[in-house]
Parts: structure tokens; sequence; C-alpha cells
């Protein structure tokens, strides 16, 4: 009988540390707990217009060139303002779809980059000529639709995470964020775009998609190119899910690039495999992240893409968009 009751009382046991080890945030080496999202207690009041950074944080003042920064295909380089702040300009495309995304994303609480999109930028002790995008800079010097992202102090990147990586686990938090990429149609989902910021002062190691520009347009690389990002048409024209079982969801994003990028074939087959992070999705995550999702009010949507610099006529449409994918989710 004691024998029985010790088993009974080790099973039990077993069982509670199991039970709190997963519900307690995974601690990595410095002890610094990895964090991917906090709840949004704030949402009705998130000014998506500005994001994460709010209005006490957008870019004024001079600008100071300081550097070409070669990474990624987007041109960009990095300036200072006469306040000592750095910024990493984004030339392109990519400018105003990223704004925009990082605030749907941060609106749920999602942790993104401080981005904002600026019409027309002037930065003194510009180079003759910049290696990459000098043809997006305007005759008088001056620089249209940019994005710049704010260089945080005290946060640095440690690294990146993988969307595949077993020793992080599958979460509601994660699978949320998965369902974000597909809301947005982000079909640029390399591990390279995601990064680990290390806040010292709170000990913690933040998950972040940092990458957001490869957005609102088609759901896979498309071509040509300008239909893959910020593209209206091809956003609306797009399917959102693809698949539904009484347990999981699949959406098309992000989807089979075109067959026309095929004759890159690593490339093609590295896209083909990002099909699955957008598959096998838990129906009541997916829900669950549409149920946050639609707490947003109908300004604050369109406020997300009125500060990315979008056309009334886009702002419109995208936000229906958006606002048909959330019915969608929450219809699950």
């Amino acid at each position: 009988m004691r024998l029985k009751l010790k088993l009974v009382t080790l099973v039990v046991g077993f069982g509670v540390l199991t039970c709190f080890a997963a519900a307690t945030p995974k601690v990595v080496a410095g002890k610094r707990s990895v964090v991917l999202w906090r709840n949004p207690s704030d949402i009705a009041t998130r000014d998506l217009f500005y994001g994460p950074g709010g209005k006490r944080h957008e870019p004024s003042g001079k600008f100071t060139f300081i550097k070409e920064d070669s990474s990624a295909s987007s041109p960009k380089f990095l300036i200072r303002d006469e306040s000592g702040v750095e910024w990493k300009v984004k030339l392109g495309a990519e400018a105003s779809s990223e704004t925009a995304a990082t605030r749907l994303i941060w609106a749920v609480g999602y942790f993104t980059d401080e981005d904002y999109f600026v019409p027309a930028l002037r930065v003194a002790k510009m180079p003759r000529r910049l290696r990459r995008g000098q043809n997006l800079v305007a005759a008088d010097g001056s620089i249209p639709d940019a994005r710049l992202e704010r260089q945080l102090k005290g946060r640095s990147k440690s690294g990146s995470w993988k969307w595949r990586d077993d020793s992080l686990p599958v979460t509601r938090e994660l699978d949320g964020l998965r369902v974000m990429m597909a809301v947005i149609n982000n079909w640029d989902l390399k591990d390279v775009n995601n990064a680990i910021y290390s806040d010292k002062a709170r000990a913690e190691q933040i998950h972040v998609v940092s990458d957001l520009g490869a957005t609102f347009g088609s759901k896979g690389y498309s071509w040509p190119m300008r239909k893959s990002r910020g593209d209206l048409e091809s956003y609306r024209d797009s399917t959102f899910i693809k698949k539904m079982t009484p347990e999981y969801v699949d959406f098309s994003a992000p989807g089979r690039p075109a067959l026309i990028r095929a004759f890159g074939v690593p490339a093609f087959v590295r896209r083909l495999q990002m099909r699955s992070i957008g598959k096998g999705i838990s129906r009541e995550h997916a829900k669950w992240i549409g149920q946050i999702l639609g707490r947003l009010s109908q300004v604050q949507i369109r406020s997300a893409f009125r500060g990315a610099g979008f056309s009334p006529l886009e702002v419109e449409g995208f936000a229906k968009v958006v606002e048909t994918r959330i019915a969608q989710l929450n219809e699950l």
C-alpha cells in the first residue's frame, strides 16, 4: 500500500512539474527568458498611425549620413539625427508595406521595430553616389518614400530564430504569429528575417520578425515584383484560407513562388519549404488571434495604412481586405 502511495505521489509530482515547466517562459543561456508576445491590454487605445514608437519617437530635425548598409535586397543606409539617435533608412517598394505591417503586428501584442514612413527625407553629407538605390534619390537630393527604423539603445541583436526550431515550443502565441504572417501575405519568411534582441534591462531575449517588407501584395514570390508588396490589386485578389479541418487551418500565404522563379533552383526550393509555415495551424489558436484582431476599430486599421503613406483609395482597399480576413478568423 505504501509503495503504491509513493508511486502515485511521484506520478502526480512529475505531472505538476511538467505543467509548471510548460507554463514558465523558456530560459536560455544567461538566464534571459524568451519573449514572443505580450497581452495588448491597451489595444483599444493603441495609435496605429505612429506605431510602437508613438509620436514622441517620430523622426524629425536634421539628419546626417553615416554609412551604407549592404544587407538584404533593399537599398539601405544609416543616418543620425540632431539628438544622436541613429536610424536605418530603407528605400524602395517595401517602405510603405513594411511600415503598415509593423503597425498591425504590434497592435495585437507582438514585438516589432519602430518604423516610420517619411514621404520626403533630406540627409546632409550624402555620398555623391549610393552603391544601391541611387535611382531612388530625386534630382534635388531629396529622398522620397523612405522608411526610417529607429535604432534602440539598450537593445542589441544577438542572433536569429528559426520557424522550425524544435527548441521553440508550439504555443498559441507562435501559431498566432504564423496566422498574422498570412493575414498580411508575408511570403518572405526566411529565418534570417527573424531577429533575437537582447534587452538587458528586462533580462529578456525578444523574438521579432524584423523584416516585414514583403507584405500586402501577392501571397508568393511573384512576377513582376511590383505585385509582391504593397500592391492592393494582388492583395485583394489573393485567397486567405486554403483548407480547414475540425482541428487545423491551412493558409495560402506564404504561397508557392511564381514558376518563372524556378530557374534559381535552390532559392525556389527554399521558398517552397516556407509554405509549411502557414499550414497545420491549430484552428483554436487561429481564432484566438482573430478575436484579438477583432478588438481593433475601423479607424485604427485605416490609421496603419495612412501612417505608411498609402493613398486614400489604397487605405480603404487594404483596410477592407484586413477586415474581411479578421471576420474569417472569427468564423472558424
